[in-house]
């Protein structure tokens, strides 16, 4: 889940990224996704006179089971589904409406695969969500969810509803079917791009000297001949966003829209070639990790960081992260700073920040998904909505997890490993259903409490850094947002498999090639890729932006 800025991006070819896939079919138990429109329902509930949908407030009279998707990150010593916040939710919000709440574990790194093999078997989640809206296409191309109603939702659940009505009617709605709810995404981040500082000024040099790309080059340069090591880089696969600083702006309308597409790669575009060029500059003057093919995730890249042999990377802040602790234990001199995104833009030429979608998770509900399961999957919504509840599922127990500063803000006790100790981010995969974000009431109190979950003690001046970027960065250049199609590219759900697989093929043969071989290279890796399915993909985006299928 991950959502960042295009400017932010390009340092994955320094620090890395991974990402997703597509998927099958389903057989819906009932033949009606609309609510019950009689006088009752199959579990006896009497509608109120002046409402179309049955009373389920006191709870449902036979007990519905509904199934959570809840993603399995590999926490060590966290059982996820099965933990002392999931047998709260059971209690708190299972016990009062007679519903049973099962969580069902998907690997954060394949769930499109673990979809896959749910759906084939009859045994998936009640919900299909993910953080792209691409991967959240795919699935409803291949009919595994069933059409909402939004009056259903926003009568079961209407705090849900009316913090997300506007959204889920601009986004949610494709082929003119209410297809998805989404989660909302409160305007801030925390992921960062860290570097060592010490490296920095053992070459003479400071971060703030690190203002484009050629600058960031020659400091690596300058790390090369010192004999410190090199940048930290990743295999790009899955998750295509490393073209945004190296485009032309302002970029042509209908470019943007049909080339914009993190699920494949645009891999004949003329930011892709100098994206390439750039990293074959950085592989064969030993500039970058030499073996970033094998860093397939940000655990291997981790850990050459960790290790002292890289000197950048990339993570989500939060105060209990061992990144620096675990660095300093190998290397006792290390010091680290945030690197500014500026640093991977050729030129530091001014680019307009980029958030992917104004909305975090992307929710659509199985095909064989009964109604009443429907219904209570809209009540824990609701439930999960509420102030009280999100304060507990993200903060834990006052006394255990956290204490309450003067301003009122909970200050997280890292060092509690009692039964209500949260998960390492928070609980997040859980709350993630209404939100990417704690609120704590205004903007000003909000950011004052996400900073405490933030920084890691002694390091609260990158998290001040990475605060004032986001600042300056928008008070500067605004922000825009990926556009997106409103009905299927039937293309990209063909060839996208057989893409990814081809687009690192040829992105490593390109990069390790001979550098006085890249325009041959390249030229012959575009003609093969198109061939192989991406004009047909280009072809379709065009004609769905002629007919204004799209938003931007």
């Amino acid at each position: 889940m991950k959502k960042t800025a295009k400017v932010s991006m390009v340092l994955v070819l320094l620090i890395g990224l991974l990402a997703a896939c597509s998927k099958d079919s389903n057989e819906k138990k009932t033949d009606n996704p609309e609510p019950a429109q009689t006088t009752t329902t199959t579990d006896n509930q009497e509608t109120t006179p002046d409402s179309k949908f049955a009373d389920y407030s006191k709870g449902f009279e036979k007990a519905v089971t509904i199934k959570i998707p809840v993603y399995e990150r590999a926490f060590e010593g966290w059982n996820v589904s099965d933990n002392y916040y999931t047998r709260w939710i059971q209690k708190e919000f299972g016990g009062k409406y007679n519903v049973k709440v099962d969580f069902v574990p998907i690997s954060r790194g394949g769930e499109v695969t673990d979809y896959q093999q749910l759906l084939a078997a009859g045994n998936a989640p009640d919900i299909i969500y993910h953080y792209d809206m691409p991967q959240a296409m795919a699935y409803y191309s291949q009919n595994v969810m069933q059409p909402l109603n939004y009056e259903e939702v926003a009568n079961y659940a209407p705090t849900y509803w009316n913090n997300l009505k506007a959204i889920n009617e601009q986004y949610g709605v494709l082929d003119g079917k209410n297809t998805f709810v989404f989660a909302s995404r409160p305007d801030y981040g925390n992921f960062a791009g860290i570097i060592r500082k010490d490296w920095v000024e053992k070459v003479g040099m400071k971060v703030e000297d690190l203002t484009s790309l050629e600058k960031f080059n020659e400091m690596l340069v300058k790390w090369k001949e010192a004999g410190l090591g090199t940048a930290g880089a990743g295999l790009t696969a899955n998750i295509y966003n490393y073209a945004g600083a190296f485009r032309d702006y302002p970029v042509d309308p209908k470019e943007n829209v049909i080339y914009s597409d993190i699920a494949v790669g645009e891999f004949t575009t003329k930011a892709t070639e100098r994206w390439l060029k750039n990293l074959s500059y950085q592989y064969h003057n030993g500039l970058i990790d030499p073996e970033f093919y094998l860093r397939k995730d940000g655990v291997s890249q981790k850990a050459e960081f960790v290790a002292g042999r890289t000197g950048t990377f990339g993570d989500y802040m939060a105060s209990n992260m061992d990144l620096f602790e675990a660095t300093k234990k190998n290397n006792p001199e290390a010091e680290f700073a945030y690197l500014p995104a500026v640093a991977g833009i050729p030129g530091g030429k001014d680019l307009p920040i980029n958030s992917p979608y104004p909305f975090g998770m992307i929710m659509g509900i199985n095909s064989a998904t009964s109604d009443e399961a429907r219904i209570a999957i809209w009540m824990y919504l609701e439930w999960m909505s509420q102030p009280d509840v999100l304060f507990f599922l993200q903060n834990g127990v006052e006394g255990e997890n956290y204490t309450l500063d003067a301003d009122g803000i909970p200050v997280k006790n890292d060092a509690f490993t009692g039964e209500s100790a949260l998960s390492k981010n928070n609980n997040k995969d859980y709350w993630c259903l209404v939100t990417e974000a704690p609120s704590y009431g205004s903007e000003e109190q909000t950011l004052k409490a996400l900073k405490k979950f933030w920084t890691p003690p002694g390091y609260e001046q990158i998290v001040d850094d990475m605060l004032a970027a986001a600042a300056e960065a928008k008070a500067k250049r605004g922000t825009t947002h990926d556009p997106m199609f409103i009905t299927p590219i039937a293309a990209v759900n063909e060839y996208k498999a057989d893409l990814n697989n081809l687009f690192q093929e040829l992105y490593l043969k390109i990069v390790m090639g001979p550098e006085d071989q890249f325009d041959k290279l390249y030229a012959a890796a575009k003609e093969q890729y198109l061939k192989a399915g991406y004009q047909e993909i280009l072809d379709e985006k065009s004609k769905a932006y002629d007919a204004g299928q799209f938003i931007s």
